[in-house]
């Protein structure tokens, strides 16, 4: 026969530590319950189901679906709601900082209501808050728009009541009720828990539950048990699993193709995805972002209430006003403070939220955004985000595994002329043949009669008439066509096609053959048998009994395949520090298959019954070296991401079904996509318009820099206010005199701050982005102790200048004295942000983004306007002699070279700088 020229296919790409442990054991408590009820009905014939749920063939009547509503609820699962916007605004204050800075506002009010510091401070805590505040809510709002708008309905039979016939209505899924009985087609969302009463040739979808990625077979047959006999449908064996079940179809799948009616067994929060929903509402647990920022924050507040008491107490005893001290120490704590923290952070984050929305991204939480630059562990789940989410044919082969077109143009032929619903094996099939030799074949045959598929023989056959050249002599000639499971398509076959020729099927051939089909399923692939028969008596219609005696043509293997971009997706993920890990529901061996196509080092799979076997410490160790778990439950995801986090990790996941939920919430940073179910959506901190790995490397790199900025601004201001107080302390030991009044420091404070505002806008040098970047509590006071006292140097010598060269020695002239460190202090503490900005030589191996050198620029201008503008006065402020500029350059520019001194030692020393 004609040979078909197959397309060319794709390209296949090589703190909350108890409660969480509270949470998943209420999950597996319930999820277990859940499945012993489902496995009782799945038991029991459909008829004993019906007469247990009081209902008939004909389901309920409109008055008992009514009560039963009341009864039972709508059939809505538990879903965490949204808070009010109040509740958001409270959050978006409760901060530790703005605690501080609150307290030291109402200091000072108490001190003095009109003092200035009361509004400055006033005004940094209110944009702090509110710019957090608005950035969570819209984009609360935007993820909310992901869902649906529309109400989604399914087919059910009612009865009117007083005997009359049942009539299929649309009802909305909210009001299906226990004991409905609900007619199912292809593309149906399944709208609860379902035992079957009918089948036709069923295919669901269960990757939102099973994380399997090809659709499984359904019917309507009662199990077997084990070592039973198979009863006159064929049934799977007895499980607990319901999932597994052959006769039950839940809640959160949906139908690919044939037409089934099923009995409700359960809704809402009863159904085996309400089970797991339910134990996964409420505050998610503390991440490594909330972890970090926490210990940073009490780092820094320790030490100001260490510092402010010393400087309060040297302040009282060497100049004797007790009352002034405890107001320079009030600014001195506010200096200490960093203030604007909250506000560079929700400023970081936000740009970040744009940045990421303008690449598909909607971020729900905005500390996802640096949790996604810390993350080391992606662990993502196969289906739709390594693979393409859809059944491709990936090779058609004779008896020995040799690829042999005659294989494919067979398969299509039995594809294309059946009339039952075709599957998405079928349409593989016949998408992988060029169009051009689809109408040659066309051409050739026409259709005679056809066996539908069913589920006891599990295959199907189609008898064709090969056409005959017109006017040429001799009788029609039928070819069936067979296409199934392997096992039951070679128990039919008594010959081999081998090389052309048809070859009697010995037992060693058979065990040969049957070794084929076995090495293409250990390799991941889904094999279907195809066979012909000649028919020796041609006529109008054939049977069951008509399959024997047929010819093995070869197999049909098919996958869903790998993207083609996933492989360098992944190298690109790699590159910046980030190991992935593919935590699966799917069967070991297509994990094993897709993994290795796309490049990652398989290794030993292991298995969720695997995984129940080990304690927490022997998980961890396990979690460490795998890089591929399947047949895992969600139970055993949320360990496999808690195990990963007990081991330093800061953990992603990746996933968009209800058996990813879990998983999801208790992950530094959960991921899912707009196509995922609801609970998965609300479980996650990121949501993906797209689910594309070169979506998140885009990401980690936006999570990386917005990091690298709040560290930033965090050492600069940590490490020269500490250089500040150390500067105070000596000043307030030896000079008669405040060394500069409390409104100057506040003026100071307040001035560097405003120009710290433009440090979300810095771009990070391209070495930091490279590998992951986490929270270091201890790191941070070592980089103030360190760098924080090169700045006291230098104002240390300034007071030497001041006291010698300018003669401020005296209360009379200390207002020179304050005015010339201010400038000093106020213009070193500017040039620190480009020296701490990069671990490189600033302004000319690195340069700052324009916002930070216009900001820096506007810093330096107002410093050095002030002592001369009409608020000196009032301020405190003189005038400054022009002999005092060069002695200021001098001073500056030998800062400068000093720090790019101690930074070389620094980072030899300790491998680190941001």
């Amino acid at each position: 026969m004609t040979m078909l020229t197959p397309r060319t296919p794709a390209r296949l790409a090589p703190p909350g530590r108890g409660r969480r442990e509270r949470k998943a054991a209420e999950l597996e408590s319930r999820t277990r319950r859940a499945g012993e009820q489902l496995a009782g009905f799945s038991a029991r014939p459909g008829a004993q189901v019906l007469q247990d749920l009081s209902a008939t063939p004909g389901g309920l009547t409109h008055a008992e679906a009514a009560l039963r509503l009341e009864r039972h609820g709508a059939n809505v699962v538990a879903h965490k709601r949204a808070p009010r916007w109040w509740v958001r605004l409270a959050k978006a204050f409760r901060n530790p900082f703005i605690g501080v800075l609150v307290f030291l506002a109402a200091v000072m009010w108490w001190q003095d209501p009109a003092d200035p510091g009361v509004v400055i401070l006033s005004v940094m805590v209110g944009v702090s808050g509110l710019l957090r505040f608005w950035q969570e809510f819209r984009s609360g709002r935007a993820a909310d728009a992901l869902k649906e708008l529309v109400t989604t309905t399914c087919a059910v039979q009612r009865r009117a009541g007083g005997g009359a016939g049942a009539a299929t209505v649309e009802v909305p899924m909210g009001q299906v009720v226990p004991g409905d009985v609900v007619k199912l087609a292809a593309g149906d969302l399944i709208p609860a828990d379902l035992r079957l009463i009918t089948a036709k040739d069923l295919m669901v979808g269960q990757a939102a539950l099973s994380g399997e990625s090809l659709p499984v077979a359904k019917a309507d047959a009662p199990p077997r048990s084990a070592g039973g006999t198979p009863t006159e449908d064929l049934g799977q064996f007895e499980t607990t699993d319901p999932v597994e079940a052959d006769n039950l179809v839940l809640m959160g799948t949906s139908v690919t193709s044939g037409t089934a009616t099923g009995v409700v067994v359960a809704t809402g929060a009863d159904t085996y995805f309400g089970s797991m929903a339910g134990s996964l509402v409420g505050e998610r647990p503390q991440t490594n972002f909330d972890n970090g920022v926490r210990k940073v924050s009490f780092l820094l507040i320790r030490f100001m209430l260490v510092m402010v008491p010393v400087v309060f107490a040297i302040n009282g005893l060497t100049k004797g006003d007790w009352d002034e001290a405890f107001l320079f120490g009030i600014a001195v704590a506010v200096g200490l403070t960093p203030e604007m923290l909250p506000m560079v952070v929700s400023a970081n984050l936000a740009r970040g939220a744009v940045a990421m929305s303008q690449r598909k991204v909607v971020v729900k939480r905005l500390n996802a955004i640096q949790n996604l630059g810390a993350m080391d562990v992606l662990c993502t789940d196969k289906t739709g985000t390594l693979t393409e989410d859809r059944i491709v044919l990936d090779r058609y082969l004779d008896v020995h595994g040799n690829e042999d077109d005659e294989v494919l143009e067979y398969g299509y032929l039995n594809s294309h002329f059946q009339t039952g619903l075709r599957n998405l094996m079928d349409q593989a099939v016949i998408n992988r043949v060029d169009e051009a030799e689809e109408v040659v074949v066309d051409a050739r045959f026409s259709m005679v009669d056809e066996i539908p598929f069913d589920f006891a023989r599990r295959r199907m056959s189609v008898v064709l008439d090969r056409n005959r050249i017109v006017g040429a002599p001799g009788r029609p000639e039928h070819v069936m066509i067979t296409k199934g499971a392997v096992e039951e398509v070679l128990d039919l076959c008594t010959h081999v096609r081998d090389r052309g020729l048809r070859v009697e099927l010995t037992g060693q051939l058979r065990s040969h053959v049957t070794r084929i089909a076995e090495d293409n399923n250990r390799r991941g692939l889904r094999v279907l048998a195809v066979a012909t028969r000649t028919m020796s008596s041609p006529r109008d219609t054939y049977s069951v009994a008509d399959e024997e005696q047929l010819t093995l043509v070869g197999f049909l293997a098919f996958l869903d395949p790998p993207k083609a971009d996933a492989a360098r997706a992944l190298q690109g993920l790699a590159d910046k520090g980030i190991a992935v890990k593919v935590v699966t529901g799917d069967n070991d061996l297509v994990a094993a298959r897709v993994c290795a196509d796309v490049g990652i080092d398989v290794g030993h799979v292991v298995l969720g019954a695997e995984i129940d076997a080990l304690d927490d410490a022997a998980l961890r160790a396990l979690a460490a070296r795998t890089t591929v778990f399947a047949k895992v439950n969600p139970v055993q995801k949320a360990r496999i991401v808690r195990a990963l986090q007990a081991g330093g990790h800061t953990v992603g996941f990746l996933g968009d079904g209800i058996n990813d939920a879990a998983a999801l919430r208790d992950a530094d940073v959960g991921i899912s996509v707009d196509t995922a179910v609801d609970i998965a959506k609300e479980s996650a901190d990121i949501i993906l318009l797209e689910k594309d790995l070169t979506v998140l490397e885009q990401g980690v790199i936006q999570g990386r820099t917005t990091f690298g900025n709040t560290i930033k601004y965090i050492k600069m201001t940590a490490s020269s206010n500490f250089g500040n107080v150390f500067s105070v302390l000596v000043a307030s030991a030896f000079i008669p005199f405040q060394p500069m009044l409390a409104i100057m420091l506040l003026v100071q404070n307040l001035v560097y701050d405003i120009a710290q505002l433009a440090t979300p806008w810095d771009r990070m040098d391209e070495e930091y982005l490279r590998k992951p970047r986490n929270w270091d509590a201890k790191g941070i006071g070592r980089f103030m102790v360190c760098i924080g006292p090169i700045s006291s140097v230098f104002d240390i010598a300034m007071f030497v200048i001041m006291w010698n060269v300018f003669g401020a020695d005296s209360e009379a002239d200390q207002a020179l004295f304050q005015s010339g460190w201010f400038i000093e202090g106020l213009l070193s503490q500017t040039l620190i942000v480009h020296m701490i900005r990069t671990r490189k030589i600033p302004f000319i191996q690195s340069r700052a983004s324009w916002p930070v050198m216009v900001m820096t620029v506007l810093a330096v201008l107002t410093g050095l306007y002030l002592p001369f503008s009409p608020l000196a006065a009032s301020l405190g402020f003189v005038p400054l002699p022009a002999g005092y500029f060069p002695w200021l350059i001098g001073v500056l520019l030998a800062y400068c070279a000093l720090t790019q001194l101690l930074k070389t030692l620094y980072i030899r020393r300790f491998g680190t700088w941001l």
